[in-house]
């Protein structure tokens, strides 16, 4: 007995320091292929532009607006998408612990007790009563079994699926980024829509008093019924512009709504009442690009994406050698309960056993070229996705600093058109001008008007995308993160 159990010890260790053997390629981190400095195109003076300073993690915190940064919290933690993301990372690590399990012996324990009887006719019966009377048996014990982890397999496994936890990770992190991007964008678009149909009723009120101008002259002999019509038309015409403002303002309270997890129109009251297009006036901190990767959640799960394909090579590899199993038992077996437990009663069994792979008919070896083509695959994919990303900062950089100064021309348009209206309706006043000459005007003063709340806002989304694209955001809800 005690020959065996030392037998059994010295063949554990010995299976135990041959399992330092790992096949398969280690993982690296690939070299990211961005320029070693932002090139932002030059802003005009006075114009804000991108700098090489950290990024702010509650960069939507910098606009100032407390509204949208109320709503940005409760997205975080009432969005459907952000808990669906952050359930798929608690499979994700069940998955790791099941398969980490491997790593460690499997003990179980049994029990049981039947009373049978065995045949007359047959070659034995072990109850040494020749069939003739039924006997119980009872039985109770230990079983455990453990792979040899000889050439990495359990090891690379885990360590595909530690990668394959990070892509769930990475995942819910680019959940949370895009609920935050679409939050900011839909509370920005419903201020510059309720900005656009205050922009409406100011100039309707101009059309009205203008109508009454009209009317009055008329009275008095030196206007026409034509010139009444014109200006009633242009009432009219400046009123139909207020629906679909209105139509599209309730749409994105209930998109908003919708982000929030919230029932349609339960924002209607908190958000109804106007306020100005939340505005980001300093320059813009942009960070150094070789944090562009560590802050992009695509580019951190193409990355983990990689390495859980090269850990699968050494999985496949393994599989060409033999595997050990070491297993044992050890319990107890009697007729009589009483007799359970004793010395006597003892049985048990301990041993290696050998699994060797001799013809599988290419499927391992198919299996090991999947895996490497995975591994190609998922290298392109990370180096599209590194470039991809550079080309999204750019662009947005660029959309940033040319709706800047798209704005700054229709602010002086608009002035340029107030100063014209004032002008047409005083010379209307004096007769010197006709109608047509007012309606000309201020129909390009409620042009220049509807462009500047559109421009305005388009700056403002312009940098909700760039943050976006320089992937910062979630880093501020990055505590929240379910441990392994």
């Amino acid at each position: 007995m005690k020959r065996t159990l030392l037998a059994c010890a010295v063949a554990c260790y010995s299976a135990l320091n041959l399992s330092g053997c790992v096949l398969g390629p280690d993982f690296q981190t690939p070299a990211t292929p961005l320029a070693e400095h932002w090139a932002p195109t030059a802003s005009a003076e006075g114009h804000s532009q991108g700098v090489e300073s950290r990024v702010d993690p509650r960069w939507w915190d910098s606009f100032g607006d407390q509204q949208l940064s109320a709503l940005v919290r409760e997205a975080q933690a009432r969005n459907f998408d952000v808990q669906l993301a952050a359930s798929r990372l608690e499979q994700s690590q069940a998955l790791r612990r099941q398969i980490a399990a491997d790593t460690l012996p499997a003990v179980d324990a049994s029990a049981d007790y039947s009373r049978s009887r065995n045949t007359q006719r047959g070659l034995n019966d072990p109850s040494g009563r020749s069939g003739k009377q039924a006997f119980s048996l009872w039985n109770g014990g230990l079983g455990i079994s453990w792979e040899a982890d000889l050439w990495g397999r359990v090891k690379r496994s885990v360590e595909a699926a530690d990668a394959s936890v990070r892509m769930a990770e990475e995942d819910r992190h680019g959940v949370q980024l895009l609920v935050i991007v679409q939050t900011a964008q839909h509370y920005i678009r419903l201020r510059g829509t309720q900005q656009a149909l205050r922009v409406v009723q100011q100039n309707l009120q101009i059309a009205r008093r203008s109508l009454e101008l009209t009317q009055l002259q008329v009275k008095e002999g030196v206007a026409t019924d034509l010139e009444v019509s014109e200006a009633a038309a242009q009432v009219s015409e400046i009123e139909a512009r207020m629906a679909p403002l209105q139509q599209q303002s309730a749409q994105l309270i209930n998109a908003l709504s919708l982000l929030l997890a919230r029932e349609p129109r339960a924002l209607q009251q908190q958000l109804q009442a106007a306020a100005a297009v939340p505005a980001f006036g300093a320059d813009v901190p942009v960070g150094l690009p070789s944090e562009l990767a560590q802050r992009r959640p695509d580019i951190r799960r193409a990355e983990a994406r990689l390495h859980a394909a090269t850990a699968s090579i050494g999985v496949a590899r393994a599989d060409f050698y033999p595997r050990i199993t070491l297993s044992g038992n050890f319990g107890f077996q009697a007729m009589q309960l009483s007799d359970l437990g004793s010395w006597g009663s003892r049985n048990f069994a301990f041993g290696p056993g050998l699994s060797v792979p001799l013809f599988e008919g290419g499927r391992l070896q198919g299996a090991l070229q999947l895996q490497e083509g995975r591994q190609q695959e998922a290298g392109i994919t990370y180096q599209k996705t590194v470039l991809r990303a550079w080309h999204e900062v750019d662009d947005a950089l660029v959309a940033y600093q040319a709706g800047q100064r798209r704005r700054d021309s229709l602010q002086q348009a608009v002035e340029h058109s107030q100063r014209a209206l004032g002008s047409a309706q005083q010379q209307y006043a004096q007769g010197t001008v006709d109608f047509l000459n007012v309606l000309t005007v201020q129909n390009a003063l409620l042009a220049n008007e509807a462009a500047l709340v559109e421009s305005t806002a388009n700056v403002s989304l312009s940098l909700v995308d760039l943050y976006g694209a320089l992937g910062g955001g979630w880093e501020a809800w990055s505590e929240a993160a379910v441990p392994l």
